[in-house]
């Protein structure tokens, strides 16, 4: 049988592992029957255009993983954020580990999804908060159909978290193929904040699979700062898609990092359901070989007085293809409205492709928005003026590119996180940079 049919006839054994008298049993149930309807997207839908699936889903996916494998800290302990201190929660083939993780319920919730699920103190935010932004496509149907465990965040009203949270997902290579569905909740009330690193992580060549959903909801003046690092194995695959639900003068700050993985598709999704909301989304796609990341943004402006930033830098190798789908959307009552988006793009060979998109549908007419892409490549000027003055053309060609990339990591809030991701760009470009961040 095909994936598909082999998720639809996972679903019951599923059902009965977990709790039927869940409170979102019903959501669950819903969920499957769309997605056996829907099926996979294809290149025949216009978000799907660029991007298609059919190289990952022939693999014979185990939907469940037959046991659990242990990790040593020492082994993975490069994959962590380690020189600051921080909440973890770490799950190994989809199961949660305790020993790799700091959770905590001192002030805030930084936990497990399935407890949230399954107790009742939990129960008023579940009922508000779970599946209510999410859309009801096939992939993130799927999910909910599946949704058992992931990272459940709240932090209450005028609460700060005092250290970051790093979420990070290990695939070891139990399974000859793997495929994962976690499921993140974070709601953030008002006057709170909170700063999320997340990375999916495959330590093995077999095939992976994940398709992940995170909700997060931005009550007033809630302060969200959110990190996604994709820096994954060839054999590794991941969809990602977030949905962002913003309150009065709260701010949101996405950054994606994607530097490996197979196939990465990353869909962004924000609400703007107050004013004076600040949503900032900035990536950097550094990729070679065959290597396909599809960036797939939405910004709706909904009421009047908000502004959105986008800026996503990407640098193409080899036969990569890159894909940047980004669509603003300004309803009527959205005046004065402030949108930027921007997509620049260099490709390093001749064999590389980007696909780019940006979008504006404006229904408003007191507005200030713009959008641009580039595509080029490398200024030869530049290049003759650096190699002049002693600089290898290699040294010189990365810190062009460096250059290039580096308004996005100006705008990392995390030092030591910045310093990380410093080092697996100068280790994409071959080069040992030598700046003090």
């Amino acid at each position: 049988m095909d994936l598909k049919e082999k998720l639809v006839s996972s679903f019951l054994a599923f059902e009965n592992r977990v709790d039927v008298d869940s409170p979102i049993h019903d959501i669950r149930s819903e969920a499957i029957k769309t997605f056996e309807t829907v099926g996979f997207p294809t290149k025949k839908e216009e978000a799907w255009k660029y991007t298609s699936l059919k190289s990952i889903l022939k693999e014979d996916y185990s939907v469940f993983p037959k046991q659990e494998n242990a990790l040593d800290y020492k082994d993975i302990k490069k994959y962590f954020i380690h020189d600051i201190d921080t909440y973890n929660i770490v799950f190994i083939d989809g199961k949660y580990s305790s020993h790799l993780s700091q959770t905590t319920h001192d002030k805030i919730d930084v936990c497990l999804m399935s407890s949230a699920l399954n107790k009742p103190k939990y129960k008023a935010i579940i009922e508000n908060h779970f599946n209510k932004i999410a859309t009801k496509d096939s992939l993130t149907s799927l999910n909910t159909a599946f949704s058992d465990e992931g990272a459940y965040i709240h932090i209450p009203k005028g609460k700060l978290a005092e250290k970051p949270i790093q979420i990070i997902h290990f695939s070891t290579g139990n399974e000859s193929a793997l495929m994962l569905q976690p499921r993140n909740l974070i709601v953030v009330d008002e006057n709170a904040h909170v700063q999320i690193i997340e990375r999916h992580q495959s330590l093995t060549d077999n095939p992976v699979l994940t398709n992940s959903v995170t909700e997060i909801f931005a009550d007033k003046r809630a302060i969200v700062d959110y990190y996604k690092i994709q820096n994954d194995n060839s054999n590794a695959s991941l969809i990602d898609n977030t949905f962002i639900n913003q309150k009065d003068d709260s701010h949101c700050l996405v950054h994606t990092f994607s530097f490996g993985g197979k196939l990465i598709r990353n869909n962004l999704n924000f609400y703007q359901n107050g004013e004076h909301i600040d949503s900032t989304m900035k990536g950097i796609t550094i990729i070679g070989d065959k290597q396909h990341v599809d960036h797939n943004t939405l910004v709706h402006h909904i009421e009047p007085n908000c502004e959105s930033h986008q800026d996503y830098k990407g640098i193409f190798g080899d036969s990569s293809t890159g894909v940047f789908n980004g669509k603003v959307v300004v309803e009527k009552e959205a005046q004065k409205t402030n949108a930027f988006q921007a997509n620049n793009n260099i490709l390093v060979s001749d064999k590389a492709t980007i696909n780019t998109k940006p979008q504006l549908e404006i229904f408003a007419d007191d507005v200030k928005c713009s959008h641009g892409c580039t595509i080029g490549q490398l200024d030869e000027s530049a290049m003759f003026y650096m190699r002049s003055r002693g600089i290898p053309k290699k040294e010189a060609k990365a810190l062009l590119m460096y250059a290039f990339s580096n308004n996005v990591l100006s705008s990392v809030k995390i030092p030591e996180l910045k310093q990380r991701i410093t080092k697996i760009i100068a280790n994409k470009l071959g080069v040992n940079i030598g700046f003090d961040l």
